[in-house]
């Protein structure tokens, strides 16, 4: 047994959820935060025997997509005049950020 933990972006959550459903997949799903833009992700936490990894993963894949964002990069002021308008980074997010884990013992109770 195997334990898939996928962070995927809140944009793709329905999408992958109702796709893992449809397979027969259970999982647990979490609100996260992501640390580098603090942007909303879900967290799946999914338990499936070793020959559903690959399928699992398939579907998680094909259901994340990576997009390009404009954000704000903050920039220290040097001294004079602060200049109040912040230049714009584009940064990829999207896709999925997946671990999958080997599972010694499980028990549904």
């Amino acid at each position: 047994m195997k334990m898939i933990t996928a962070i995927i972006n809140n944009n793709d959550s329905d999408a992958v959820c109702g796709s893992l459903r449809a397979e027969g997949f259970y999982f647990t799903k979490m609100s996260t935060t992501g640390g580098f833009l603090r942007s909303g992700n879900t967290t799946l936490l999914l338990g499936t025997e070793d020959d559903r990894v690959a399928r699992a993963l398939e579907i998680i894949r094909s259901n994340s997509r990576k997009r390009t964002v404009s954000t704000p990069v903050p920039v220290m002021p040097t001294g004079g005049e602060l200049d109040m308008g912040l230049p714009m980074s584009s940064v990829v997010i999207g896709g999925a950020t997946v671990f999958v884990t080997p599972v010694e013992q499980f028990e549904k109770m």
